[in-house]
């Protein structure tokens, strides 16, 4: 019969005369989650429902000397449910660079160090980060314990493509920086994935309707894994005017936003073109006289025929 260790929370299979024996009572050691010595084990904890946590979770916030947690109060309540007792320490954004040289000494004299956020995996726009490249830098192994993640969980769902997307955090509090990012996403080939917060959710989907249009692809999604988890999707008028019937909007946010469809690749394309050129374009692909080339011009870049005219000829 054979018998499984484990290695950072790893399974590999043995033979029973590999196993070591405790010599007063003969009986297996104890399998453990955590290796011997020092590492900062990443630790994904629920973004909602606590059952969203790995076994080997659990069993490395048990089995680590200290777990260092973004708000310890918010984490006790996950380890109290899980009879976890593991020492705690706080460490968040306003205490990181000195918590950071403290825990990688602690790890440099043997201790192991779980590091878990309030919900989700360390790093993922919250802290982490500062541990971790210290960690690397002084050797000390670092182990990611996979588990939830907001922005994955709501782009499995959302119904928009998910062979190509790209995660950027929060979007700027600031429209006009807002603004610039949607504006650097007009074209995008891909998924974009936002965090954003619930009292700015409908100005910034205001924000994706003037730069992206109405017609846009958008997924909110509310509450992932809550009991009041809510997806809202279709284009971006109808979500925006969704939410703004509502006496405000509350939870934690996660905005998606479709891929550009090839019409709106094509006029971003030609935003960068002059009249002529996109003129030229036109009348090649769909076979128009050079007047209908530049009134299709003129529509999508939102100006009259006239100045379209103006500025062809400018250009001859």
């Amino acid at each position: 019969m054979k018998d499984v260790v484990r290695k950072h929370g790893e399974s590999t299979t043995v033979e029973p005369e590999d196993i070591q024996h405790d010599r007063a009572t003969a009986e297996p050691r104890e399998r453990v989650a955590v290796a011997p010595g020092p590492a900062l084990y990443l630790v994904g904890t629920p973004i909602g429902n606590l059952e969203d946590i790995t076994l080997r979770a659990v069993r490395v916030l048990k089995e680590v000397d200290v777990i260092a947690c973004e708000d310890t109060r918010q984490t006790q309540k996950l380890l109290n449910h899980y009879g976890i007792t593991t020492r705690t320490i706080s460490y968040h954004e306003h205490n990181e660079i000195t918590r950071s040289a403290e825990l990688v000494k602690e790890m440099q004299e043997g201790a192991s160090v779980g590091l878990v956020t309030d919900a989700g995996m360390p790093g993922i726009s919250d802290p982490g980060f500062r541990l971790i490249s210290l960690a690397i830098r002084h050797h000390v192994p670092v182990v990611p314990i996979p588990g939830a993640s907001a922005f994955l969980a709501a782009l499995v769902a959302s119904g928009l493509p998910t062979d190509s997307f790209r995660f950027s955090g929060f979007l700027p509090a600031k429209r006009g920086e807002r603004r610039a990012v949607l504006e650097a996403i007009r074209t995008s080939p891909c998924t974009q994935v936002f965090y954003e917060a619930p009292h700015r959710i409908v100005e910034a989907l205001s924000d994706v309707v003037e730069v992206l249009g109405k017609d846009r692809h958008v997924v909110i999604a509310r509450e992932v894994t809550k009991l009041h988890e809510e997806f809202l999707r279709g284009r971006a008028g109808e979500v925006l005017e969704t939410l703004k019937a509502r006496d405000g909007v509350k939870g934690e946010i996660t905005l998606l936003i479709g891929k550009a469809e090839e019409s709106e690749v094509r006029v971003g394309k030609d935003a960068h073109a002059s009249i002529r050129q996109a003129v030229e374009r036109i009348v090649a692909e769909q076979r128009v006289d050079e007047k209908a080339a530049l009134k299709k011009v003129a529509k999508e870049r939102g100006i009259s025929k006239s100045e379209a005219y103006r500025e062809l000829q400018r250009n001859k």
